[in-house]
């Protein structure tokens, strides 16, 4: 009678699971398997086997995006920002550096110490001289990275990886009206690609670019043009290593995404940043307005922003290697452009390329 009572919760009330709880596990659990089917993936094109073409339903896609990979991502960004003591500086680095084979020698201070935190060590710049701005070519890379697919767009479609596509019009938003953009018309077409192409003769290019997360995370201009508007698309922020590029059609429709439009000697002109999981903060230099992977957003909206005003009626000119943006982490840019039909691109895909490097040329 002296022994205490041991008072328990009934068995239903420990095991009850919410509705988010299983979610996080499940999508956490099959992003999990995921990324070991990109590295199996990856391991085969390593060794010259060709890969079929293998597309995720709709539950799978419904599944990865229930992963709050936009609650993680702002997590992260505030885990970036945590100024390390000074004595774990350069073990946390190192890890980093190892794990990705960052070049630190290209880096503008090579010392780790430096470096106050993560987001400091992720946006660092790069010695002058490492990364020459080729002046014979109209085209350059924007930034450090991997060739994906290029090419002309077809059937208002484009590929994100080869035998993967998007469409052009779910991807950069309804035509923007010719108000905001000061030059000509283009004649009323039957689609949405026949609308941006304002010069007859002319066709319309793609060339995506993907940022790995040891790759120098800011990016340029590819070309001397001018920047007439921004959209910003709010969204998911899945993967888009190659792999899941590969396996989630219109994957950067999903995602949230910064699309800057505008005009070169050639045209139409637009250079869009791609978010990624982790890669929720797209920063534009000149856009101060811009504040992406917001807490609240409605999903399928986008925001405009116009840079053409009373006072400025030509826009923002970017010149050819000038700083445009960064990411935090990596990610994906698209360039869709038009040009001559004697425009060349001068690459292979799968191809590493740095930022000043040609993309193409007349």
């Amino acid at each position: 009678t002296d022994r205490k009572k041991l008072h328990t919760a009934p068995v239903g009330q420990l095991f009850r699971l919410r509705p988010f709880h299983v979610l996080v596990a499940t999508g956490g659990g099959y992003a999990g398997y995921r990324k070991y089917e990109d590295y199996k993936l990856e391991q085969l094109e390593k060794r010259g086997i060709e890969v079929p073409v293998r597309l995720a339903s709709e539950w799978e896609v419904a599944l990865y995006k229930s992963v709050p990979t936009r609650l993680l991502s702002r997590a992260w960004g505030r885990l970036n920002q945590v100024e390390l003591p000074t004595w774990l500086r350069k073990p946390v680095y190192s890890l980093y550096i190892w794990t990705f084979g960052v070049n630190m020698k290209e880096a503008a201070v090579e010392d780790l110490h430096h470096y106050r935190n993560l987001s400091e060590f992720f946006r660092r710049k790069l010695k002058p001289q490492a990364r020459p701005v080729c002046c014979v070519h109209s085209v350059i890379s924007p930034s450090d990275g991997k060739i994906l697919n290029f090419g002309q767009v077809k059937n208002c479609e484009v590929e994100q990886v080869k035998g993967v596509t998007y469409s052009l019009e779910s991807f950069l938003g309804p035509r923007i009206s010719t108000e905001e953009m000061h030059f000509s018309q283009a004649p009323p077409g039957n689609s949405f690609q026949q609308q941006l192409v304002t010069k007859e003769g002319n066709e319309l290019y793609h060339c995506v670019i993907y940022l790995a997360p040891g790759d120098y995370h800011c990016f340029h201009s590819p070309t001397d043009w001018t920047v007439s508007h921004r959209r910003h698309f709010p969204g998911s922020l899945m993967s888009v290593n190659p792999g899941v590029a590969r396996w989630i059609k219109e994957l950067f429709c999903h995602n949230e995404r910064v699309v800057l439009t505008g005009d070169w000697k050639h045209g139409f002109f637009s250079l869009t940043a791609v978010g990624a999981t982790n890669v929720g903060s797209i920063r534009i230099y000149f856009d101060q307005d811009l504040h992406t992977n917001s807490p609240s957003y409605s999903k399928g909206s986008y925001n405009d922003f116009s840079f053409i005003s009373n006072n400025n009626k030509e826009g923002i000119p970017m010149r050819k290697g000038e700083h445009l943006g960064e990411f935090n982490l990596g990610s994906t840019i698209v360039l869709i452009f038009e040009a001559p039909k004697d425009f060349k691109f001068n690459l292979k895909a799968g191809q590493k390329i740095r930022f000043g490097e040609a993309l193409g040329s007349l």
